[in-house]
């Protein structure tokens, strides 16, 4: 049977990924609805007359794509993507970037929708509402370490497990002692992975394994003492599981992101041909390296902020989307980024919620660090 998917983010690097296993698998797939800022309306556009979809969601042009698009219903405005996640399907795929990305997890959790979750945010911003709202193979995950990680793990008993290790290619700074001088072009230049600007950026500061730390410790439940990461520049092992027994399971495939969309979009079985495999006729060699947490103290920042809890890992990323942002913007230099996120954290460190209770409580625990990140923003603003 055809499974009806929702996407979300359809115009970035995984919706668009997303859309071409569909085209490619048409009796495995169908396309529901999409959902898009809609600042390529075109695009967007384009995709819906394509997969003959009858729902789009988006925040700006939504006249001139409704305009364009006789028969569809073109929803727009800031809950938009909220009311599509929650519209009955089999999959929904979160491929949005940052914390708005939250509302819709938890919306299409609430309809009982599978969600393969490429938002990462979702579970840093959020993580107790949205493990508390998800059954058992609701909540699957995208992202390309936890994929791995949940592949090894098929089959294995929790309590086995010593340790989680996710895989990080270090973006393109792993060897540049001096970041002080970064530029936006650099930063942007990663050198396996072709991703949004903020999540590159995230990945060249190693904020994005942070992140993606936080985002384990709720996915599979293990203490964050059991989560550590290595450089692995080549980025075909995608991470992996170490057992009690001492022996280690690898995911290993090349650095493509459609074969863990397209196992998270037809669970539990793999799509045929979904990526090229690993030519094992040629050689290869595979390096594993220690991360350097004095160059790059995300890592350590977001560990402290997850085992603190309740809303620290909420601001510890929604400073981040400031930071980010005044970075693309030629405000701040791109070590300034994690001054601004550290500094955030410590201020509002005490006054933080150790509970959070609902998506009010989040937005209030965000809307502090955004107003805190930026202040600090504007004492550096060059």
């Amino acid at each position: 049977m055809t499974r009806e998917l929702i996407i979300l983010g359809s115009t970035g690097s995984i919706g668009v990924q997303a859309l071409e296993i569909v085209e490619a698998n048409p009796t495995l797939f169908s396309v529901v609805a999409i959902t898009s800022a809609g600042t390529h309306p075109q695009l967007v556009i384009e995709q819906a007359k394509k997969f003959g979809v009858k729902v789009v969601g988006v925040t700006k042009n939504a006249d001139v794509i409704r305009a364009a698009l006789p028969g569809v219903q073109v929803l727009d405005g800031a809950s938009a993507s909220i009311e599509i996640a929650a519209i009955s399907c089999d999959v929904v795929l979160n491929a949005i970037t940052g914390s708005i990305g939250l509302a819709p997890t938890l919306a299409a959790l609430k309809a009982s929708n599978r969600v393969a979750l490429a938002n990462k945010e979702s579970l840093v911003a959020g993580g107790d509402l949205v493990i508390s709202c998800a059954r058992e193979d609701q909540l699957l995950p995208v992202d390309s370490e936890h994929s791995a990680i949940w592949q090894a793990l098929i089959g294995e008993k929790k309590s086995e497990i010593s340790k989680l290790i996710l895989t990080a290619s270090g973006g393109p700074f792993r060897d540049r002692a001096d970041l002080s001088t970064v530029t936006l072009q650099e930063a942007l230049a990663h050198p396996t992975w072709t991703m949004g600007p903020v999540v590159t950026i995230n990945s060249a500061s190693l904020m994005n394994k942070g992140l993606e730390i936080i985002e384990a410790h709720y996915l599979f439940g293990i203490a964050y003492s059991q989560i550590d990461a290595v450089i692995h520049p080549q980025s075909v092992v995608h991470s992996m599981v170490e057992f009690v027994d001492g022996s280690t399971i690898a995911q290993g495939s090349p650095p493509n992101m459609k074969g863990p969309i397209s196992l998270a979009l037809n669970f539990p079985h793999r799509v045929a041909g979904a990526t090229k495999p690993i030519d094992w006729g040629i050689s290869h060699t595979w390096n594993f390296s220690p991360i350097d947490t004095a160059r790059f103290p995300a890592i350590s920042l977001a560990r402290t902020c997850g085992e603190i809890g309740g809303a620290l890992p909420a601001i510890f990323n929604a400073a981040n989307e400031v930071a980010v942002q005044g970075f693309i913007d030629g405000q701040i230099s791109f070590t300034d980024i994690i001054k601004i996120v550290s500094q955030s954290v410590d201020q509002l460190r005490a006054s933080a919620a150790t509970t959070l209770r609902d998506l009010g409580d989040v937005s209030a625990a965000e809307e502090d660090a955004r107003h805190t990140a930026t202040e600090f923003l504007k004492k550096v603003a060059r």
